[in-house]
């Protein structure tokens, strides 16, 4: 009953290529969040990730290699592969792990915006500088990722045509960040941090 089972067209050409697509969702998005983990200096999740993600891939291509005839279960593989990129990128970017750079260059006075961040809590470093038209000032600020929107927000509606850029910072040390109580998901991961 079981063998026929295994042996019959619905499971050839749906059940099979629907495993091996699901399959490669989660060893893709593993794999992309444990290269971004890499990237960040959380040097002790990394690994244990990668044994998940490679255990899931070594059960996919075995399947593909045992059904090596079925053209569906190439398609599926690709395809998971493709979505499990996606989904990753999208985990990542929702847990909004370590910190970033933020590099903000106003004309004329910065003092309200200057005002406004110090006020919740972000620590800014201000500096004058000469820009392509004249004076300006740059501020700068390291600052937790999940925090961006906040600052974003905040110098768009202080300063709408204010030029600024962001960007990843693997390691810092001391600095001022906003008090806030923690997420019990990002806590933990904060702790692994190198670094930190």
């Amino acid at each position: 009953m079981i063998q026929d089972f295994f042996a019959s067209p619905v499971f050839a050409w749906v059940l099979l290529p629907l495993f091996i697509f699901f399959a490669r969702i989660c060893d893709v998005s593993l794999g992309t969040i444990r290269v971004i983990f890499i990237s960040k200096g959380i040097k002790y999740l990394a690994p244990i990730i990668g044994f998940f993600e490679v255990i899931i891939w070594l059960v996919a291509i075995g399947q593909v290699m045992q059904n090596i005839s079925n053209p569906i279960s190439y398609l599926a593989y690709g395809g998971g592969f493709a979505f499990g990129t996606y989904i990753g990128m999208t985990l990542e970017e929702r847990l909004s792990i370590g910190l970033s750079l933020i590099r903000i260059i106003i004309r004329g006075d910065a003092r309200d915006l200057l005002n406004e961040l110090r006020g919740k809590g972000y620590g800014v470093t201000v500096i004058t500088a000469e820009g392509a038209t004249g004076p300006v000032k740059v501020l700068l600020m390291v600052a937790k990722r999940q925090d961006l929107e906040d600052i974003v927000a905040t110098v768009k509606g202080s300063h709408p045509n204010a030029f600024y850029t962001i960007e990843d910072v693997r390691t810092a040390k001391e600095g001022v960040f906003p008090r806030r109580e923690g997420n019990p998901i990002l806590t933990p991961l904060g702790m692994l941090r190198q670094g930190k």
